[in-house]
């Protein structure tokens, strides 16, 4: 049985153990959750890929030990910031709500995760398959330090996945590709009295960003999913105000839909500057592909059913920006995503949490646990 005034308490205890990232540390709540899950009897093992980034790997053995299923939330947070008016680790309980860093991304999903085990625990319940439970570092910085090297070097093993970094019960299936580029052009320098001696290098940048936001690219329409994007994140060149830019560079952010190819869109952009100029390159500062799985995958079928259980509508949904779901595609395994947060209250002062939503998440998550077959 869930018991709400624990649930309430462990969510308070997490927020109030400091996992900003950066500068990136997660020993200390990596130590608070090994020993609560250790206290359950769970086997526990805590894993770093650099000091102090401790990524938390748990299981509990099932009836079947052929298949093992995967729910993974993360222990960082992104940094506080100054403009608070609540104590983002104080946990403060007012109107029905905790207040504080990372309430909702992503400690209420983690709280419910192991709140949903301790009752699983505690009624001496078998389930019909291996768990395991995976609480990650540095999800906030790419997971470069967490999820990603527990999968590549086979510490993390499962048959399904279930990520729980999602807001408002969403069921996530379908997520955006994405590019992170920078363009380096090169122009001639000249005397700003004299430009049309030069070549401006912030000039034909400029042809080529409007070029590029202007086009119309094709791609497979998702019900899940908006049109591409792109956005210019960052832009520099030149050396004076007199002087002819012989150089200027921008940072590109593309995100694009399932059916289409990286590679394609390289070649499309590089096109796109050959109509300007020749002195260029690009540099591929991070590549994710997109992810989609069918609703008809039983680990969907199965959250649908919990959701139903605790009095929740299910909705199905894609996820505009990154997520983790699309490392386990890279290694054959169906996951999703869902959550518990409170939509649009990530990454922003005062972030909170609902306990209504905290609560029927959990109930959902254990039933969950409790039918899912393999």
């Amino acid at each position: 049985m869930i018991k709400l005034k624990r649930l309430i308490k462990l969510t308070q205890d997490l927020i109030r153990i400091d996992s900003q990232n950066p500068p990136g540390d997660e020993r200390g709540i990596a130590l608070f959750v090994r020993n609560y899950l250790k206290d359950l009897g769970l086997k526990v093992k805590i894993y770093e890929f650099q000091p102090r980034r401790s990524n938390i790997v748990a299981s509990l053995n099932g009836s079947k030990k052929r298949h093992s299923l995967l729910l993974t939330p993360h222990l960082d947070t992104v940094p506080a910031g100054g403009s608070w008016k609540m104590n983002p680790f104080k946990a403060k309980l007012v109107g029905g709500r905790i207040y504080g860093l990372g309430a909702t991304d992503c400690k209420c999903n983690l709280a419910s995760l192991i709140e949903a085990v301790h009752s699983i625990v505690e009624e001496k319940s078998l389930l019909p398959y291996n768990l395991i439970l995976a609480a990650t570092a540095d999800e906030e910085s790419g997971s470069q330090l967490g999820l990603i090297p527990l999968l590549d070097k086979g510490i993390l093993k499962p048959d399904a996945a279930l990520v729980l970094d999602a807001d408002d019960f969403q069921i996530v299936v379908a997520q955006k590709g994405l590019m992170h580029l920078r363009v380096c052009l090169k122009g001639k320098k000249a005397h700003g009295a004299y430009p049309d001696r030069g070549v401006n290098a912030i000039d034909i940048a400029s042809e080529v960003i409007r070029d590029i936001k202007n086009h119309r690219f094709i791609y497979r329409k998702n019900k899940y999913l908006k049109p591409p994007t792109v956005n210019i994140g960052t832009i520099k060149g030149g050396d004076k105000v007199n002087v002819v830019a012989d150089w200027c560079e921008f940072e590109l952010d593309l995100r694009f839909l399932p059916g289409s190819n990286h590679k394609h869109l390289l070649s499309l952009l590089r096109s796109i500057i050959k109509k300007y100029t020749h002195k260029f390159k690009i540099e591929i500062n991070g590549i994710q592909k997109p992810y989609l799985i069918s609703e008809d995958t039983p680990l969907v079928g199965y959250l649908k059913k919990a959701l139903r259980y605790a009095g929740v509508r299910p909705k199905v949904s894609g996820s505009e920006g990154a997520t983790v779901i699309t490392f386990f595609q890279e290694k054959g395994i169906p996951s999703c995503a869902t959550g518990f947060g409170v939509s649009s209250c990530a990454h922003i002062a005062d972030e909170y949490v609902n306990i209504n939503s905290l609560y029927k998440g959990t109930l959902a998550l254990e039933r969950f646990l409790r039918i899912y077959q393999p």
